[in-house]
């Protein structure tokens, strides 16, 4: 893999399809990031075979400072700073323009303004870039707001009445859509494809994981409750660990899916400090990528956790889950597969939250079948999905023959 800040090689288009992957990352600190950018090449290579297609992908996002865990021949990056935004031969339009097709997946669910103005600012700029640039755009599933204010909803459904489709993850996402007039798939989060090893467990214990997450225990990027949470937060934490702690047989396992040197958003700093309140718990490593995480998460008995992708991850390795809100998109998303088993700390209170826990642990077989029902319905929607990027592969081959 090269980092690069330049077009494609033009001598080698004709023979090949390169596919821009906006808002992915190869070696993003959120896991979660780096499991939508993996599963999506997966995706999109296996859709590339079947049509005898070269596909190559240009990897256009944030680039963090860990080493890279999507690799490979045909993947290259472009790390997206401000000064890619302005015209220039190091660009984004720039490297666009050598692309054939362009899927931006949005981080996810950063096509929103509860981020504030900046991200979506951002995100805003590179699909205007990429409209202005000639090349089709498809938004891959996603979360498509929530819009607070009715400038930035109106920016969004402009931008997405002009994109060749729009892919949503979850049917809230849907409902934002009103006036944007484009084509649109319900699909659900590409992550449910990503592959993982779960790991053989000798002991008679229950292992029960729980996803801190760092960004909500240190109150949000203000550190003031950013997210409107009614639950304290780091008091429901606490007092889940020491319910999970008290029982008998049971291995508590602090679980960290972003892990990175920021202190705000670090969940890994976060379960090291709460190990030494709770010294039974275990600490998950330091993942070195996303794989590794789903597969740490997969050798669970029960999960709870407020990253999402955590959350998808142990889903889609059939783990019981309750995830435990912090935003629309959980309910959207797990909603949407019919897994119904959600908290929400918007709404409700700590102790409404805990007693959530408690009963999705003591049922988790139930939680179990219902999982392996919601893994069935998200494997239908991307099929959704996978038809458009066939045919959208399809007519970019098509234009070079």
């Amino acid at each position: 893999m090269r980092q690069d800040s330049h077009r494609p090689d033009q001598t080698t288009r004709r023979q090949q399809l390169v596919v821009g992957l906006l808002w992915h990352s190869v070696n993003s600190d959120n896991l979660g990031v780096g499991a939508l950018t993996q599963s999506h090449i997966a995706i999109l290579e296996g859709i590339a075979g079947e049509l005898g297609l070269d596909v190559r992908f240009l990897v256009l996002g944030w680039f963090d400072r860990r080493e890279p865990y999507a690799i490979g021949a045909n993947i290259r990056v472009v790390p997206l700073r401000g000064r890619h935004f302005l015209p220039g031969a190091d660009g984004l339009f720039a490297a666009v323009r050598g692309c054939d097709l362009v899927c931006d997946i949005g981080a996810g669910d950063s096509f929103s303004d509860i981020y504030g103005l900046r991200r979506f600012g951002f995100m805003a700029m590179s699909k205007a870039i990429v409209l202005a640039a000639g090349r089709p755009l498809i938004l891959a599933p996603q979360t498509i707001g929530p819009f607070r204010r009715p400038g930035t909803a109106r920016i969004a459904r402009a931008l997405m009445r002009r994109c060749h489709v729009v892919a949503v993850r979850d049917e809230p996402s849907l409902t934002r859509l009103d006036g944007a007039r484009t084509r649109t798939v319900l699909a659900t989060d590409v992550a449910f494809r990503l592959p993982f090893e779960a790991p053989r467990r000798d002991d008679n214990l229950v292992h029960v994981g729980v996803n801190v997450s760092g960004l909500l225990f240190n109150g949000g990027y203000d550190r003031a409750n950013m997210f409107g949470l009614r639950a304290d937060y780091q008091g429901l934490i606490r007092s889940l660990l020491g319910y999970f702690s008290g029982q008998s047989g049971c291995q508590v396992h602090l679980i960290g899916h972003v892990i990175t040197d920021g202190e705000i958003e670090d969940d890994y700093r976060v379960g090291v400090a709460l190990a030494v309140e709770f010294p039974k718990t275990v600490v998950a490593p330091r993942f070195r990528g996303p794989q590794e995480a789903k597969s740490y998460f997969a050798g669970m008995d029960f999960v709870c956790g407020s990253r999402m992708h955590a959350c998808i991850a142990a889903l889609s390795a059939g783990v019981p889950v309750l995830p435990i809100s912090y935003s629309p998109k959980f309910e959207g998303l797990f909603g949407s597969i019919g897994y119904r088993h959600v908290a929400d700390c918007c709404t409700e209170t700590a102790e409404s939250v805990l007693a959530k826990v408690i009963d999705a642990f003591e049922h988790r077989d139930q939680l179990r079948r219902a999982a392996a029902a919601a893994n069935r319905t998200a494997a239908e929607r991307l099929s959704a999905y996978e038809t458009v990027l066939r045919h959208a592969l399809g007519a970019a081959a098509l234009s070079h023959a």
